[in-house]
């Protein structure tokens, strides 16, 4: 009994590492079925409102007229939501295979890279954004130098360049720790170590510094509005175009991104065969990490300079 108990461990063995997973845990199957429908479910939903939602965000920017540094900043931002809305197709279609990848190796580093990029772009154009407000609510003579769209342009241009800088990293293969090249898109127990250590890094300069920021452009902002009396009606609409911008990204922040990253951080800390449940939650908190590229045109059309009135012109015409 106890050869045959040997026999049937060491093929069960064989089998994970063809699979490309060095672990057998019986959790591991529950947790890829809960991937293999939460995911796809939640991609094709996001899909669709982002794909048509950030396409004509990005079409509203270039035809209106009035260029203003906040327009140039959420256009940058609904075109990486836009690069990012275009790669769930794939993402989907992996998880429907049963994670496996059908569309080669270039193209499953250029998935998660796409992810990561969009996502701390997304926080920095949102970082920007609350201080441009804030300037203009508590210091509204330096307001023009701020809102200054060539300023604009080189902040944009300094955001991608660090950002996709940064992200590099992830175009290395190695980083997913797979050899088998049907696998895409799935941590291996391996590379955790690895990814610990970038976690800590990312952690701070891309989410905890401009999640700070948001938090502060808030604080001060709601301070300086109850310190103003009686503002003047064209002022009065300013501040609360400017409040507005800045309660829209705190509540972005709150819902996509600060979960994802609690649970991502506590996950590869204390990964292990007994955190089932620590990964499921990790999964729904990256759904609406993703969630982020659809709901970024209600931002644009409540808070964005003349987005509303040219929305009303197309629907016009």
């Amino acid at each position: 009994m106890e050869m045959l108990a040997q026999t049937m461990n060491m093929s069960n063995i064989s089998k994970v590492a063809q699979d490309g997973s060095f672990t057998n845990c019986s959790s591991n199957y529950t947790v890829d079925s809960f991937k293999q429908v939460i995911y796809p479910i939640t991609y094709l939903f996001i899909f669709f409102p982002g794909a048509v939602g950030n396409s004509l965000s990005i079409y509203v920017f270039f035809q209106t007229s009035q260029r203003t540094s906040v327009n140039i900043y959420m256009q940058n931002l609904a075109i990486s939501d836009l690069m990012f809305v275009s790669t769930l197709p794939f993402r989907a279609s992996y998880f429907l295979l049963g994670s496996r990848w059908i569309f080669g190796d270039v193209l499953c580093r250029i998935m998660t890279y796409t992810l990561y990029m969009n996502m701390y772009c997304s926080i920095y154009f949102l970082a920007v954004l609350s201080m441009v407000r804030f300037v203009a609510i508590v210091h509204p003579f330096k307001h023009g130098k701020v809102t200054n769209t060539k300023y604009a342009r080189i902040t944009c241009g300094v955001v991608w360049i660090f950002v996709l800088a940064a992200a590099s990293p992830l175009l290395n293969k190695g980083i997913a720790g797979y050899r088998n090249p049907v696998k895409c898109l799935d941590l291996h127990p391996s590379s955790t170590h690895n990814l610990l250590m970038m976690n800590s890094f990312v952690l701070v300069v891309g989410f905890i510094l401009p999640f700070c920021t948001i938090v502060f452009c808030y604080i001060f902002a709601i301070r300086a509005l109850l310190k103003c009396r009686a503002p003047q009606s064209g002022r009065a609409i300013c501040h609360r175009k400017a409040l507005l911008t800045i309660v829209i990204t705190l509540i972005l922040s709150l819902i996509c991104f600060l979960p994802y990253h609690i649970l991502r951080t506590v996950h590869l800390m204390y990964s292990s065969c007994n955190q089932a449940i620590l990964h499921k939650a990790l999964v729904v908190t990256l759904c609406l990490a993703a969630m982020n590229s659809c709901l970024d045109p209600f931002l644009y059309y409540f808070a964005a300079e003349n987005f509303k009135a040219k929305m009303r012109s197309l629907c016009c015409r």
